[in-house]
């Protein structure tokens, strides 16, 4: 198979974005889950939390998403107690480049959004070949160039964290309206010093 085709498959189905906003880090999802023209599931989790103050989004096949989150937590929580101090979300983002990296013979069909809170509030992108690059916002997923042109318009290094999740919110409806794999509603967090906070939003009229 084409490296081009992959990306292509890793870019089907759904919206997910992130962006960085004053002292935290929002992520934000739709719930839909497609298998070609066919709506599989319509309250799939794409937020995975992962150790205390970091959670990925997810774009691609659910099977290796919740592997690698599987294997990211599992690498976290080692990590801590045998040098008894945290892993940060640059480190988080470096262990799953590698592990992307090493397969891309046979990759994890997936590009993902790393957020989390350490010293400060951090947002990574991945492929699924392992490049890893720190953003300020991102979008993945079929319905992202929607996404996008919203955070663009939208986004404000100084935003608080409430405006930074509507705004979030906002870009993943608006792609919902005309991206038909992405829908049913969206999901959305706030990670800070304190720890994730959970939301839930409706679908737009």
């Amino acid at each position: 198979m084409a490296f081009s085709s992959m990306e292509e498959k890793a870019l089907h189905g759904t919206t997910t974005v992130g962006l960085v906003a004053r002292d935290a880090v929002v992520l934000a999802a739709d719930r839909r889950a497609t298998a070609g023209t066919f709506i599989a599931h319509k309250r799939t989790k794409k937020i995975i939390k992962v150790g205390d103050k970091m959670a990925l989004t997810t774009a691609g096949l659910v099977a290796d998403a919740q592997v690698l989150a599987d294997w990211l937590n599992a690498q976290i929580r080692y990590l801590t107690i045998t040098r008894r101090q945290p892993v940060t979300v640059r480190e988080a983002a470096h262990l799953l480049s590698l592990i992307l990296y090493r397969y891309k013979s046979f990759p994890f069909y997936v590009q993902l959004i790393l957020g989390g809170y350490d010293s400060s509030p951090k947002l990574f992108s991945l492929d699924l070949f392992g490049s890893v690059l720190e953003e300020k916002y991102a979008a993945t997923g079929s319905g992202s160039p929607i996404a996008m042109g919203v955070l663009e318009e939208g986004y404000r290094e100084d935003m608080v964290p409430e405006d930074a999740r509507k705004l979030a919110v906002r870009a993943v409806q608006m792609a919902l309206r005309r991206d038909s794999a992405t829908g049913d509603g969206v999901d959305s967090i706030i990670i800070d010093k304190q720890g994730v906070k959970e939301f839930s939003d409706p679908i737009l009229p």
